[in-house]
Parts: C-alpha cells; sequence; structure tokens
C-alpha cells in the first residue's frame, strides 16, 4: 500500500487532487505548522483579469507557530462574501458553475470555527462532486518526511518537483485570453469540465 503525506488546502489545485485519486492512503497532516503563502488558507482561480488568489483570514496566533488543527477563521473583512462574489464573477459563464453552484455555496455561508475543518469538509465534498473515493485520514501526530511526502512539493511558490504530475490542458472560460494555466483551484476543473473532470487527475 503506497501512502501519500499532503499538507491540508482550501480547494486545494489540481495537483493535490490528483494525488488523493491515485494514492491507496493519504493522510492530510494537522500537526504541521501553520505556513502562510501555501494552500492552507487560499486557492487560486481564474478571472477577466488573469489568475486570483482568494485567501482566507485566519485569527492571530500566541506563539510563533501553531499547529494547523488549531488555526482558527476570522471572520474579519466578510472574506465569504467576497469569495463567493470572486466564484461567481469569475466561472459564472463556464459550462458547470450552475451545475455545480449548489453544492459549493454552503462552504461560503455557514460558520467554521478552525481552518483544518473546514477544509476537511471541503475535501470531503469536492470528492464526492469528483466522484473519487479516497481512503484519507487525519494524521495523529507529526509525521518525517517520507517517500511520497508531497507537503513542499504541492504550495504555491517554490514548489518542490513532481515528477508525477503531468497536466493535462482542459477548456478554460479565458482560455482564448491568456491560454491554459495549469494547476489552478479544483474549482477551475469541475467548473469548466464537470463530470469529465475525473479523467484529468
Amino acid at each position: 500500500m503506497e501512502i501519500a503525506i499532503l499538507s491540508s488546502a482550501y480547494f486545494g489545485p489540481v495537483q493535490w487532487y490528483q494525488k488523493l485519486n491515485r494514492y491507496d492512503r493519504c493522510l492530510i497532516e494537522q500537526y504541521d505548522h501553520f505556513i502562510k503563502q501555501t494552500y492552507r488558507n487560499r486557492c487560486i482561480i481564474m478571472t477577466t483579469q488573469g489568475p486570483q488568489s482568494l485567501t482566507i483570514p485566519i485569527e492571530k496566533f500566541e506563539d510563533l507557530k501553531c499547529p494547523m488543527k488549531d488555526v482558527k477563521i476570522s471572520d474579519h473583512g466578510n472574506w465569504k462574501h467576497l469569495h463567493w462574489n470572486a466564484l461567481m464573477s469569475a466561472y459564472g459563464e463556464s459550462p458547470f458553475f450552475e451545475f455545480y453552484a449548489d453544492d459549493i455555496r454552503p462552504f461560503f455561508e455557514k460558520q467554521w470555527k478552525y481552518l483544518y475543518d473546514f477544509n476537511w469538509e471541503i475535501t470531503e465534498k469536492v470528492c464526492e462532486l469528483l466522484d473519487v473515493r479516497p481512503h484519507i485520514e487525519p494524521t495523529d501526530e507529526y509525521l518525517a518526511a517520507c517517500r511520497h511526502d508531497f507537503r513542499d512539493v504541492i504550495r504555491p511558490k517554490h514548489p518542490l518537483p513532481d515528477e508525477d504530475f503531468h497536466p493535462q490542458p482542459y477548456y478554460q472560460v479565458y482560455g482564448q485570453k491568456y491560454g491554459f494555466v495549469a494547476n489552478l483551484s479544483i474549482l477551475d476543473l469541475l467548473f469548466n469540465e464537470g463530470n469529465e473532470a475525473i479523467f484529468y487527475l
């Protein structure tokens, strides 16, 4: 059995979901320290202005480092309303936005206290929509690096090499304007390809 380790992710990129689909068992780390500029609290979508990062604000923590499981979501700045409006603006004309909107909208209406719990529920829902059934588990302690450790491989800035990830182009709403942009949020793939999305993982 091949086991992969992943960081928690907010509507993670296509690469992140590819790992869930390809490994026998995936452990989602909840004892690693929260790090800014990662997918833990941000996703990247495609807009009329090009790629845009949507970032969840978090509450300040007392220590210099805080385990991911203890990171709390802040309601500062009405971020849920802003993120949902950004998604509607970016993907409202995409082929499958209306089909999935009722499944995705509740994540921008309900309240979650902890970022890890929020991301976990997102992961479960997206896997359901993709029709993938990965064996995922939260970690019960911090795990040392191993062969299939993707915590530092899948990140928006300075990712480590991933020889197994070869993004396949798919239809994108703004493809004629910007060309194909790889490894955006899984929402980009879902809203543009619908039930065909599984074939790109």
